[in-house]
């Protein structure tokens, strides 16, 4: 089996039920080095930091975007780790382009959750070909960790985004695609849901349309350290969306139907 190969039945898992969690596939040595480029980025961060927990309220939630711009781990991360081989094997794609990356800290004692959400409507990103890797740089335990609701990237529906500012207010579009997200919680009868213990090294896949959500980190002494990153295979395309994006990446350039590969978003594989 080739180095970076993933097994069918973690192929077959991210495909059918919409996120998967591949153990060890990250060497530590990548881990050690993006611990240092996180700590050093919410000490100096970028222009589009955002802190999720309201003023004088318990822990802190951090978010931060496009940290492979400014930190050289992260960058080398994106360009010579075994991420961009997994991805094209997930997508069944030759070809695969990055498109930004999320990071999301939740210090102890940090109350808010990330409400239930999927992705793909924040992007100005048309195709099937996304996947999200959710990797986490201190061990998680699954009450802290990210919940999916299997098969939900197969539903056929486009959910309205929230933005996770305090209140968590609907984004208004004209998009007669997107509806309200129901109350995942309401029903959580009806659906299957995954969730994972996680150490550093391990990484979820998950698909940009999978519905997801995650508690608040209650721990009193771990860190949880996530870094998302987004990449995008061969039928991916830049469209127009009503309304704000997220993240608001300006000046690539592209326009509705060209494909996603340029400066802003570079591609990766083939090498």
């Amino acid at each position: 089996m080739p180095a970076n190969a993933l097994s069918q039945d973690d192929i077959h898992r991210y495909r059918e039920d919409g996120a998967a969690c591949l153990r060890s596939v990250i060497p530590m040595e990548w881990i050690e080095r993006l611990r240092s480029a996180v700590d050093a980025d919410m000490a100096s961060p970028g222009p589009m930091r955002r802190i999720n927990t309201p003023q004088g309220g318990e822990g802190l939630f951090f978010v931060d975007f496009q940290l492979w711009q400014r930190h050289e781990a992260c960058r080398d991360f994106v360009f010579e780790s075994p991420a961009a081989e997994l991805a094209a094997q997930l997508m069944d794609s030759r070809e695969v382009v990055y498109y930004h990356d999320h990071l999301l800290v939740k210090e102890p004692h940090t109350p808010e959750r990330t409400p239930w959400h999927h992705d793909q409507p924040y992007y100005p990103v048309d195709g099937r070909q996304i996947v999200s890797f959710w990797l986490p740089l201190d061990p998680v335990p699954r009450e802290s960790a990210v919940e999916f609701v299997r098969g939900s990237h197969r539903w056929g529906r486009w959910f309205r985004p929230q933005f996770f500012r305090q209140g968590g207010v609907d984004m208004q579009v004209e998009d007669t695609r997107l509806e309200a997200m129901p109350d995942i919680e309401a029903e959580r009868s009806q659906h299957e849901f995954l969730s994972w213990d996680m150490e550093p090294g391990d990484l979820i896949a998950f698909h940009a349309l999978t519905v997801h959500g995650a508690p608040g980190n209650r721990s009193s002494a771990l860190r949880r350290r996530a870094w998302a990153t987004r990449w995008c295979g061969e039928d991916a395309r830049y469209a127009a969306r009503a309304g704000q994006i997220s993240p608001p990446l300006e000046g690539h350039g592209l326009r509705p139907g060209d494909a996603l590969a340029c400066e802003m978003f570079p591609r990766v594989l083939p090498r």
